[in-house]
């Protein structure tokens, strides 16, 4: 069933000369930029909520199936690798068949992994399962990619950043859910019963996400990718699809600068899932807290997002109004630094109070500098977008893997020790960031190699990348910057 499309000229909101929204009004459903943000993150949370629905009740599962701690990290870690594969392969998809149908068709697929939860009798099909449900993450590329689509240069940082945030949150809430609707049923049926029966609503909540998308989104500000091939309108993000694919693919993956910032990513946001996973292991276990308080403060820090990451992408679309692309840059790296040296202080501080105040603050810039890096992410290649996207998300998730195992992975691991080395790799990678550097508008150090015309509107647009080399332009498609 498709829905009906807007005419673009009689749009509730100003658009730009593709028609994508030039301000971000998030508590309206009166256009259809508006309603394709508010799908997504809650497409992208109800994913999220699936995929850390069984960490808070792992105690209960541990019980039932006898699982070994080497058991429960392995599973964590299996969940961080199946994301990895997804989104990678989630970035070529949106570009082939759009955003609105990946997110619900990945949706659709991993609904039944959360929900075989319900069947899991081994350490193996437990770990299994977290490897599988893990994909769900993978919406998250569709999330940005969508919202990219569908907003302009000038708000696409708060655009993504909201949505992101938002829907991050239903990590945090998951965690005071689960045990919620756990107990709940346990008060009528035996408990090995109840915390299998818990994950129906995870599925159910997933599915019902999927099903909205496809009723009431579309791709573009246009319509449908459908629609809009049969009424020959193109989007930039479109018009890579009369392009070969293999060149749409080579074209993301041979960009520096996707890479770059999947290693900053890796340490945002992917410190970011590393703490999720130990912090509420780390208060128990240094200051003696109960369990229900540990895990409120471990809610505390996830549930953060709400705020701090849509931040991020405001202070990024500030930056770039003010100073164009080195605005941003700069800003990336001032915050994921400040970021670094508070997880290092995170590991460094002796009282319970002031290490919760820290964590906070922590939170706060960590979850920022990720909004920021995807701030940066839609001016990289409007051509090869998804892939682009897809190559950040998955730096995330490889990040969180590679410094989970690094440091928190084994027995007798000092926790507040490898916090600490956490926080000084994420302030040493930050580094990374001025090695990005964009032909026309230059990076954090340098200028542009070429000179810009003298016209007020062609200086505040920014050509794609992938259109430029050496400085020399091969088409004349502008694209905004602010």
């Amino acid at each position: 069933m498709e829905p009906s499309q807007p005419s673009l000229s009689h749009t509730t909101v100003p658009v730009d000369s593709d028609g994508r929204a030039t301000v971000f009004r998030p508590f309206s459903l009166s256009s259809p930029h508006s309603r394709a943000f508010h799908l997504a993150w809650l497409s992208l949370f109800s994913c999220f909520f699936s995929t850390f629905s069984i960490p808070p009740l792992v105690p209960v599962i541990s019980s039932d199936l006898n699982l070994s701690e080497s058991t429960v990290s392995a599973a964590g870690i299996a969940s961080f690798v199946g994301s990895i594969f997804s989104r990678l392969a989630m970035g070529p998809l949106c570009d082939l068949i759009g955003p609105r149908t990946s997110s619900a068709i990945l949706s659709f697929l991993t609904a039944p992994a959360i929900l075989s939860a319900a069947f899991i009798s081994s350490p193996t099909s437990f770990i299994l399962l977290r490897f599988f449900v893990g994909f769900s993450l993978a919406n998250f590329v569709a999330n940005q990619y969508w919202m990219t689509s569908m907003f302009s240069g000038n708000v696409i940082g708060l655009a993504n950043g909201v949505s992101a945030g938002w829907a991050n949150v239903g990590a945090g809430i998951s965690q005071l859910l689960m045990p919620l609707i756990y107990s709940t049923i346990a008060e009528l049926f035996p408990r090995a019963f109840a915390w299998r029966v818990s994950f129906v609503f995870p599925a159910v909540f997933q599915v019902t996400t999927a099903v909205l998308v496809l009723i009431y989104g579309q791709d573009t500000p246009n319509g449908n990718r459908e629609t809009s091939k049969q009424n020959k309108i193109r989007t930039p993000e479109e018009e890579g699809e009369h392009s070969n694919f293999v060149e749409i693919l080579i074209g993301g993956l041979g960009n520096y600068r996707a890479w770059v910032l999947a290693l900053l990513y890796g340490y945002s946001y992917g410190v970011e899932l590393t703490t999720d996973n130990v912090i509420a292991g780390y208060f128990y276990e240094r200051f003696g807290v109960n369990l229900e308080a540990a895990g409120t403060i471990a809610a505390s820090f996830g549930i953060s997002n709400i705020a701090s990451r849509p931040a991020g992408g405001m202070i990024s679309d500030a930056l770039g109004k003010r100073f164009g692309m080195r605005g941003r840059l700069w800003g990336l790296w001032v915050v994921q630094s400040v970021a670094g040296l508070l997880c290092v202080l995170l590991g460094r501080v002796n009282s319970l109070w002031g290490s919760i105040a820290v964590m906070w603050v922590f939170s706060v810039f960590v979850q920022a500098a990720s909004g920021l890096v995807f701030g940066v992410v839609p001016f990289v290649s409007s051509r090869s977008l998804g892939v682009v996207a897809g190559i950040t998300g998955s730096g995330g998730t490889v990040g969180a893997v590679v410094t989970q195992y690094l440091l928190f992975s084994g027995d007798g691991v000092r926790k507040q020790r490898s916090i600490s080395l956490m926080g000084l790799m994420m302030f040493v990678f930050s580094l990374s960031v001025t090695s990005i550097y964009f032909p026309r508008w230059g990076g954090m150090c340098c200028g542009p190699s070429s000179s810009s015309s003298g016209s007020e509107d062609v200086s505040r647009r920014l050509l794609d990348d992938d259109e430029e080399e050496d400085g020399k332009v091969r088409s004349g498609r502008l694209r905004p910057v602010c």
